[in-house]
């Protein structure tokens, strides 16, 4: 059988179901109308306004899709525009912008220890959960990703050397499928750019508060 044929079929289906599921319920309640008024019309009647209130619940379920995605888009956007400042920014300019976003959102004791020697900690602080936060910040380009090595080196001195309670990763860019599942082994939280993005413009959490790990 053809395709044009089958769509055809498929078609005629649902036209058939269409009158048998509308057509012939409408066609006997005339006929009450029609015989017997006093049964009919209100059955009729019935029949308009749930047909009526079926309508106007559909539209309003529209409507409210078509904001929550306007929602969606505009915080998309929002995340977008953040990610795309601080890939203006070089290595340590990116490390002091997210000692500046910890230090917004309530910790303290922030420092920036990144440089040589730093065994893999660019920025410290106190959450303000009183966890101890350490932060290795990786300013990478939007296809270089950050692989599992780089997340073994941080995972070999974030709790031995640093003393982390909550070791964090956070990029500009995305981390590789092995990368995330070391950092799931190890308890490292991992920031890629779109949890960047959230927690930059207030629409996503901060890394103490985070509950999901990125998509590889």
């Amino acid at each position: 059988m053809s395709p044009r044929r089958t769509r055809g079929s498929s078609c005629m289906f649902y036209v058939l179901v269409a009158i048998w599921g509308v057509g012939l319920p409408l066609a006997i309640l005339l006929q009450l109308v029609k015989h017997v008024p006093a049964v009919g019309i209100p059955l009729l009647l019935a029949a308009f306004a749930a047909g009526g209130v079926y309508v106007v619940r559909r539209a309003r379920n529209a409507e409210q899709r078509r904001l929550e995605a306007a929602r969606l888009a505009q915080i998309r956007a929002v995340q977008s525009r953040e990610v795309a400042r601080y890939h203006t920014m070089n290595p340590g300019e990116f490390e002091h912008a997210i000692a500046y976003l910890c230090q917004r959102d309530g910790c303290t004791d922030v420092k920036v220890v990144g440089g040589a020697g730093d065994l893999g900690a660019d920025v410290v602080a106190t959450a303000p959960t009183g966890h101890r936060i350490v932060i290795q910040c990786k300013r990478y380009g939007p296809t270089h990703k950050v692989g599992s090595p780089d997340a073994q080196r941080f995972g070999g001195t974030c709790y031995s050397d640093h003393q982390a309670h909550i070791p964090v990763m956070v990029t500009t860019s995305t981390f590789t499928r092995q990368a995330v599942s070391y950092a799931i082994a190890q308890g490292i939280r991992l920031y890629d750019e779109h949890a960047l993005g959230g927690w930059a413009s207030q629409t996503g959490p901060a890394p103490w508060h985070q509950t999901s790990v990125p998509a590889t």
